[in-house]
């Protein structure tokens, strides 16, 4: 889904441009930063860019050399000690490697929150509060847009800012946006649930020749009857199996609803905002 992951965006330029309100807004924003917001082919570069930069803020060489230095900072205490001709006091070295480590990876940071403030970068989330504040949903804010972790939760370095709710009705937007059909319903329904499957197995499993191994060494024949876990093991992989396939099947599906929703939002239609499981599609 790499395609609609570069496509799809959290608001659509025309959805922007359809209230008065948010269009004179997103205008002011756009002439303090020097980028049109409603222009969609220019948000997807903006936010393309910014993510590279951010990445490599975060991914540079000072960031291995910090790595490394508090690793190091960390096993050199045990290694001094373990070897004689060093000794304890040779262990005190880690103390100027910790300094050194610390004061390497909060440069990173503040080298990748610097990215993430870069103006054009800030004016983007004020539009996405702006549009939010009118009513307008986001179809998803990419978790680094924030400052977060991918699949982090609660308030990131950077969040989308919060403004008043303006509760005046606004213009609806052009274009429509389809019905989630059944199949992409039971595909969220069942990304949701998976993963059990094979932890479970090995589980079971494992209880099975415990018990086996318990009753061979205390011989007590009543431990064999945890060999019965064994056939529930391997009705549990297939189940799993079985939900995988299903998983898979749909996933088409569930790929095929994304870019229409993606299309729909360039058509103009306002795209409301996607399940964690669909929005876990635009990362893969």
């Amino acid at each position: 889904m790499a395609g609609t992951k570069a496509v799809l965006l959290p608001i659509g330029g025309v959805a922007l441009a359809s209230d008065p309100r948010v269009a004179e807004a997103v205008r002011a924003i756009g002439t303090r930063t020097g980028v049109d917001y409603t222009d969609d082919r220019a948000v997807t570069a903006l936010l393309a860019e910014r993510r590279r930069a951010a990445t490599a803020a975060q991914h540079g060489p000072l960031a291995w050399a910090g790595g490394i230095a508090l690793l190091a900072c960390v096993v050199w205490p045990f290694v001094a000690v373990s070897v004689p001709s060093l000794g304890p006091k040779a262990a005190l070295a880690a103390g100027p490697l910790l300094i050194l480590a610390v004061a390497a990876l909060t440069r990173v940071r503040s080298n990748w929150k610097r990215e993430l403030l870069h103006p054009a970068l800030a004016g983007y989330r004020e539009v996405l509060g702006v549009a939010r504040a009118h009513g307008m949903p986001s179809a998803h804010v990419p978790a680094w847009l924030e400052g977060k972790a991918e699949g982090g939760s609660g308030k990131g370095a950077t969040p989308i800012p919060s403004y008043p709710e303006v509760a005046a009705p606004r213009a609806a937007t052009a274009g429509a946006v389809p019905p989630k059909p059944a199949t992409v319903v039971e595909y969220e329904r069942l990304a949701s649930s998976g993963g059990w499957h094979d932890e479970t197995g090995w589980l079971l499993l494992f209880a099975a020749g415990g018990g086996a191994a318990w009753a061979w060494s205390q011989t007590e024949p009543i431990g064999y009857a945890a060999l019965l876990l064994i056939p529930v093991a391997i009705g549990v992989w297939l189940a799993g199996s079985n939900h995988g396939s299903e998983e898979t099947r749909l996933r088409e599906e569930a790929e095929e609803y994304v870019r229409t929703i993606t299309a729909a939002q360039a058509a103009g239609a306002q795209v409301p905002e996607l399940s964690p499981v669909l929005r876990k599609l635009l990362h893969d």
